[in-house]
């Protein structure tokens, strides 16, 4: 800046020895400067972002021009101040409020910048940490960042020492971690959840601990799972970090396997069996019909052929009602086609009766 007023300060001479008009002259004319060459500059990188598919740097090159003019009109009021008669301080505290003006335009910008940014990011990457759903958490902590940065700035600019006052901010820091280092590690669990995504809002999850329901809710600090007996479970994520988590709808779609064995009588006709069991779930109407539904048999058993039924439901929410369906289906089947399903039996035999 002290070489650009020296370049000008031959020109100025012209203008007579009037500090004040020299000081409105610079003004004015970084003023119209700044005007015109941002609005150059704007019109060419338009041009040039129109040759690309990408639509963030249509959006940066929208945004780039008020920072952009602002820091050229506050150059030349720079120099239009240290042209004026005031004295040294207050053409210090005038400086100071400029490039506090400019600070907070600038941090405006960065604000916007880097969400144009984490956008892009999220909206072309759906795996790694920047995704659609932990957006908004990126979102806050850019925005935390930047407005700190420009904080320390702009104390900067007013000539205080930040020094105590971080200091003091870290020793709060270090108290505040132990107070709350349960929250803290839900807060942090919760940041990893968000981010690895094992399971979404409406899956259906299995905890190691036994607890299974459709999850709800996926906050900062617990995520809530709703149980078949409508009851919910709020849960710490710091818990949920720590277990083995069964996602019943995870996988490359939603759809559920449901189980069936079947147990048959030795001298059943296996094949009347499959067919019977084939057309009980080809006419379930909670059965899928892709993937098909299947039959095999899968031991001699003590006192049964043990057999299983496969087939698929939507989603894990359909398994208790199509399993009572079928069941119910099996046994009138079965009891309809003559076709035995043995179950324990003890016959009592006695060596000798008791004498009299």
């Amino acid at each position: 800046m002290n070489d650009l007023e020296q370049n000008i300060r031959p020109w100025l001479d012209l203008l007579g020895e009037n500090p004040w008009l020299k000081a409105v002259i610079v003004a004015v004319v970084a003023l119209f400067m700044a005007w015109l060459l941002t609005g150059l500059l704007q019109a060419l990188l338009r041009r040039l972002v129109r040759k690309t598919s990408f639509v963030f740097d249509d959006q940066l090159v929208e945004i780039i021009r008020p920072p952009l003019f602002y820091m050229l009109l506050m150059i030349g009021l720079s120099i239009a101040v240290r042209l004026t008669p005031l004295g040294e301080t207050v053409q210090a505290n005038i400086m100071a409020v400029l490039q506090s003006i400019s600070i907070l335009v600038w941090t405006v910008f960065a604000v916007r910048f880097s969400k144009i940014i984490l956008n892009a990011v999220a909206s072309r990457h759906r795996t790694g940490f920047i995704q659609p759903r932990t957006l908004p958490l990126f979102n806050n902590l850019a925005t935390l960042i930047i407005i700190a940065a420009a904080t320390y700035m702009i104390f900067s600019a007013w000539g205080i020492d930040m020094t105590a006052w971080l200091a003091s901010a870290g020793v709060a820091g270090i108290a505040i971690g132990f107070a709350a280092k349960d929250t803290i590690a839900n807060l942090i669990s919760g940041v990893f959840i968000l981010t690895d995504a094992p399971y979404k809002i409406g899956d259906y999850i299995v905890l190691d601990s036994g607890e299974r329901g459709k999850v709800t809710d996926i906050g900062i600090r617990s995520t809530r799972l709703l149980t078949r007996d409508d009851v919910e479970l709020t849960i710490p994520n710091s818990v949920m970090g720590n277990s083995k988590v069964i996602n019943e709808s995870g996988g490359p779609h939603e759809k559920y396997r449901v189980r069936i064995p079947v147990g048959v009588a030795y001298g059943s006709d296996m094949a009347q069996v499959r067919r019977i069991l084939m057309d009980i779930a080809e006419a379930d109407p909670l059965a899928c019909a892709t993937p098909e539904p299947r039959v095999r048999f899968r031991a001699f058993g003590a006192s049964s052929l043990d057999c299983e039924l496969l087939c698929w439901v939507a989603n894990p929410e359909l398994r208790g009602r199509a399993i009572d369906g079928l069941l119910e289906a099996i046994y009138n089947r079965f009891n309809a086609e003559g076709i035995e399903i043995p179950y324990s039996k003890q016959d009592l035999y006695i060596k000798e009766l008791p004498e009299r």
